[in-house]
């Protein structure tokens, strides 16, 4: 009972029974159906349209276009909020926008008695344009005389910061002789988070609201976002979220809800639903940002970090979304995975082009981050001369650490443990050397990478949880979170703290799936790998509270003082003797129904954190390489996670699972394609290189189980770090296995097979 199982997760029955119920599945079979017009060019402005051949489609209802919307400006990214101006989004959007700054963008809508109709009188709309000129590169969106996107921001950049350790200079340190001075350019592709349920929708009125059913992770968020974009008072909004089929962040985005509230507020508060495409899920939500980074590094010869530069360009694309923190978190997880003896300077920019936005995508910027730092340590040793792991161990967090720009201290560190699992696992020291010096076409490689990520998003944002407990009349609980549940295993893991703290079995556990904003507690949701951590507080909090109040009652029941009582299996016992002495059903049917005594016993609580950790990890990697064609075979590879304590040993080795198949995708085939008029040319699951289940290898982890002071049960952030370490582990290995560094992704045959021609492996002539 409690934390450490591995207990089956809650949902499973309803998941593959079919019996779990989506937002699709929910909506009327009767209810309206909206269909987005999007705009046929990249930048530019709507003049026009012609909508007469559209509203002559049998079944059209409606057609509204971006003259008809409010021209109220709102945010979409699902950041928590505060009432600090400074900790809020951009607001750059509207329901339907005139000002066009994406291929596809929003500029009007259908909606019909059903999808066809509305798909073909979409089809039918007609708009006129003044076309301005179209960046899909950063360097061309930057350049004196680019059109901006957006008037306020000075060359197209949204926002650049910077960092110098204080006293400190680069230029000062690196005038130590003997230094090894070495500087990369690294480059990360834009990719889409591909999870299996399309984002869909659908909005009634009701009892004087408006009502959201979404597929979100963040239904208190939507609720806010969509009061905003519709000028109302927040609580005229009610947003309710089902089971959700992934979302990996994605889904941490208000792109269409309050597009659809406004529609059924306008159509007399009929159901209108609103689902999109596959196509349109690629790119017309949000992508995982494209970055350049640039890399100086001064190193002694023994390995010593001496002085790091860096200098980070993230790609936007149309819209600010979640804004500069993407590339903000990027530069901040390389300052602080590594320490540098005198000086760092860091600079980052997020610059809005023409292609498909950036958003949240599991991880938030690492991914790109530790792929350019991870291999630059390791073109770092190669120039040295020193064993990887030796160069990473001398430099990288220690015990005591304490982040100079966010103050996040390192509470605890598994981080030596984790790389020496995996260099056993990997047998690193045997093969390192066996590899060395290959000819011939097939070569095989070695590498790994480490990674530091943290545990949500204090101090940085607002963060705060709820969760309420409620007895049952048979001695059960139900319990209530705002966090949600989009497939990570979050209801199971809350089942089990709330056993281990309650004392009460997990089977008389009860946690509600759905959150519905008029009822559910308030919690910012499931994003940061923050809710075992920051949920999780919030419902040992609640749980506390909840047990001095079963005590208290039991106290006056059984004539002792409540101190000296405790629940254990799902009784109430003597805390000294352990002897059982009420069962929680008695004590349950005597709250509810005693003549002299009734009580409806239930707990409530709010949990506002202020501190954070950092958990840690490795991925060691063996590859095969096929010269002549490109091709990259895993052979081997292992993810090494600390994590703190496991709450569920089974459910964490599923989520790391699930971070390195998306890893393998980002190293290996993976990317989003756009032409020079920043069309997308691979918008489909048939064109875009998704790796599926024979594209896949063994995917072996382990753990290193730490105790953090500083998580409810000692655990720390699991979702997201997984994602992380891959690419630059099978990076390194291909630097072991051909020499060659090839500095970025996708590491796909096309790519390769130049590098491998560029450096005469391949003759010109392919012989």
């Amino acid at each position: 009972m409690g934390i450490g199982t591995s207990m089956k997760r809650v949902d499973a029955y309803e998941k593959v029974t079919g019996r779990a119920k989506y937002a699709d599945d929910l909506a009327p079979k009767d209810a309206l159906v909206a269909v987005v017009v999007r705009s046929t060019i990249a930048n530019g402005l709507v003049k026009s349209f012609d909508v007469s051949e559209a509203e002559k489609v049998p079944g059209v209802v409606k057609i509204f276009t971006c003259f008809d919307v409010p021209q109220i400006k709102f945010p979409t990214p699902g950041h928590p909020w505060s009432t600090q101006v400074s900790h809020q989004d951009v607001s750059d959007r509207m329901l339907l926008n005139r000002r066009v700054r994406i291929y596809g963008d929003d500029i009007a809508v259908v909606v019909a008695e059903d999808r066809v109709a509305a798909e073909k009188a979409a089809r039918l709309v007609k708009a006129e344009y003044e076309e301005y000129p179209v960046y899909t590169k950063m360097e061309d969106s930057m350049a004196d005389g680019a059109v901006l996107n957006f008037d306020e921001y000075t060359g197209n950049v949204l926002k650049k910061t910077g960092f110098q350790t204080q006293g400190a200079s680069f230029d000062d340190a690196v005038k130590e002789d003997g230094l090894v001075i070495f500087e990369g350019r690294y480059d990360t592709q834009t990719v889409q988070h591909c999870h299996l349920e399309a984002p869909n929708s659908f909005a009634y009125m009701a009892n004087g609201k408006i009502v959201v059913v979404s597929s979100t992770q963040i239904p208190h968020i939507v609720r806010r976002v969509c009061g905003q974009a519709l000028g109302v008072p927040w609580g005229k909004i009610r947003v309710i979220k089902p089971y959700i089929g992934g979302g990996f962040g994605n889904k941490q985005e208000v792109l269409y809800e309050p597009l659809n509230a406004w529609l059924t507020s306008k159509l007399g508060g009929r159901a209108v639903k609103l689902e999109l495409t596959r196509e349109e899920t690629f790119a017309f939500t949000r992508v995982r940002h494209a970055m350049q980074i640039d890399l100086k590094t001064a190193v002694r010869k023994d390995g010593r970090l001496v002085a790091r530069k860096s200098t980070l360009y993230s790609n936007l694309g149309g819209y600010a979304s979640h804004g500069h923190a993407i590339v903000s978190n990027a530069t901040s997880i390389q300052r602080m995975l590594y320490q540098d003896e005198k000086a760092i300077e860091q600079e980052a920019y997020s610059v809005f082009t023409n292609i498909s936005t950036g958003g949240a995508m599991r991880a938030y910027g690492v991914p790109q981050g530790i792929f350019a730092l991870e291999s630059h340590m390791d073109d770092l040793a190669l120039q040295i001369g020193m064993d990887p792991i030796k160069f990473r161990k001398t430099n990288h967090m220690k015990a005591g650490f304490k982040d100079s720009g966010t103050g996040i201290p390192c509470h605890s560190i598994g981080l030596d443990e984790c790389i020496e699992k995996g260099r056993e696992y990997i047998k690193w020291d045997e093969k390192r050397k066996a590899y060395v010096n290959q000819s011939g076409d097939i070569r095989r490689g070695v590498g790994m990478a480490i990674f530091c990520y943290k545990s949500c998003v204090t101090p940085i944002s607002l963060e705060v949880a709820s969760c309420r407990i409620i007895l049952n009349q048979d001695g059960s609980v139900q319990v209530q979170m705002g966090a949600t549940e989009i497939g990570q295993g979050a209801d199971t893991i809350f089942t089990q703290m709330a056993s281990e703290t309650l004392g009460i079995s997990e089977d008389n556990v009860y946690v509600l799936s759905t959150q519905d904003t008029d009822v559910t507690p308030f919690d910012t949701s499931a994003y940061a790998s923050r809710q075992a951590y920051v949920s999780g507080a919030a419902l040992k909090q609640t749980a506390e509270i909840f047990v001095e109040k079963v005590l208290a009652y039991a106290s006056k029941m059984l004539d002792k003082p409540s101190d000296m009582l405790a629940i254990k299996n799902n009784n109430i016992i003597d805390k000294n003797g352990g002897d059982a002495l009420l069962a929680m059903e008695k004590l349950a049917m005597e709250a509810f129904y005693s003549l002299t005594d009734s009580m409806h016993i239930t707990a409530e609580s709010t949990y506002h954190n202020t501190d954070n950790t950092y958990s840690f990890g490795a991925c060691f990697a063996e590859i095969e390489v096929d010269i002549p064609v490109g091709k990259i075979k895993i052979l081997d590879i292992i993810n090494v996670h600390d994590s703190g304590v496991l709450i569920n040993p089974a459910l964490a080795e599923a989520q790391v699972h699930g971070g390195m198949s998306m890893s393998l995708g980002f190293a290996l085939s993976e990317q989003l394609l756009f032409d020079d008029k920043a069309r997308p040319l691979n918008n489909n699951l048939l064109d875009y290189k998704l790796p599926t289940s024979l594209d896949t290898p063994e995917l072996n982890v382990d753990f290193v189980e730490t105790y953090d002071p500083t998580g409810p049960y000692g655990n720390k952030g699991l979702g997201e770090p997984p994602a992380v370490p891959s690419a630059p582990a099978i990076r390194n290995a291909l630097l072991h296995a051909t020499g060659i560094a090839v500095n970025s992704l996708p590491l796909n045959p096309q790519k390769l097979v130049g590098h491998f021609t560029a450096a005469g492996l391949i003759s010109r002539e392919g012989k």
